[in-house]
This record gives structure tokens, C-alpha cells and sequence, in this order.
């Protein structure tokens, strides 16, 4: 996770958790002069655009207080999905056994796209079988990961 993004996490995780949230995780995105500040959380029973909102109304207003992004950005609150993004060791643990979709940072093995079976996580390494091919990936090169919904 870059730098800016950890330490939006941990300044939000607090008032997340205390409004009976998860704070699931965080994206910065900067697109030219354009920068998305995206928080995804979550609950047990399923977030609501009532969630979303009251959840943009408390982070929105800690971010006005602190400061953190010295640029202008657009906040975005969401549930991650079905096609859930993967931040944390304990996030791909829980998805051991789970279809996944990775893109590394650095290419391994002349690719930088694996979408496959995350079959075990250590928390340094993760393999993922991708066509009955265990694929050995570090866990520190990851991009991004996305759990592959199934219907």
C-alpha cells in the first residue's frame, strides 16, 4: 500500500469504526490534474447508499479538519462489491480458496495479469493456479486484486 494511502487509512479507520463500519479500504487515484479519493466499506449485513452517505458526510468532514490531500480530489464511498478489491493479509487470507484476479506491479514470467485460484497465502507469498499452473506471486508486488465474483 503507497504511503498516502496508509496513512488515509489510518486516519479514517477510527471514525468508521466507531460509526459500526469497516473501513475495507482505500484507493487514491490521480488522473492527470484529477485525483478520486475512493473508500470502500463494509458491514455484515450489506452497506445501503444511506451508508455511502452518512459515511461521506463523517470522513468528509475529518478531511476538511486534517488536510491530508493538498490537492483538490472527489471523495467516493462505496461498498467493495462482488468483485471485491484485495488490500490487506488478512483480506487474502480470508479469500483462500477464492478466484482472483491480480495485476502485479513488476511482470513475472513475461505477465503482469494472473486471474486464477488464490490457492495459499503466507503473507509474503501468494500462489494462485492459473490453468492447473501454480503461479508463486509476492505479495509486495501486487498492484491490484479483485475477487472474481461467481454466479
Amino acid at each position: 500500500m503507497a504511503k498516502q494511502e496508509q496513512q488515509l487509512t489510518e486516519l479514517l479507520t477510527p471514525t468508521v469504526e466507531t460509526a459500526g463500519y469497516q473501513l475495507w479500504g482505500i484507493e487514491l487515484v490521480r488522473a492527470g490534474r484529477h485525483t478520486t479519493l475512493r473508500v470502500f466499506i463494509d458491514k455484515a449485513d450489506g452497506i445501503t447508499v444511506e451508508d455511502c452517505a452518512l459515511i461521506s458526510r463523517e470522513i468528509s468532514a475529518l478531511l476538511d479538519v486534517e488536510d491530508p490531500i493538498p490537492t483538490e480530489y472527489t471523495l467516493e464511498v462505496s461498498s467493495p462489491g462482488l468483485d471485491r478489491p484485495l488490500f490487506t493479509e488478512a483480506q487474502f487470507t480470508q479469500y483462500v480458496g477464492h478466484k482472483l484476479e491480480v495485476k502485479l506491479t513488476i511482470p513475472q514470467d513475461s505477465r503482469r495479469k494472473f486471474k486464477g485460484l488464490l490457492t495459499s497465502f503466507d503473507g509474503d507469498m501468494l500462489v494462485i493456479e492459473v490453468d492447473g499452473k501454480p503461479y508463486s506471486l509476492l505479495f509486495d508486488n501486487i498492484d491490484k486484486a479483485n475477487v472474481v465474483p461467481v454466479f
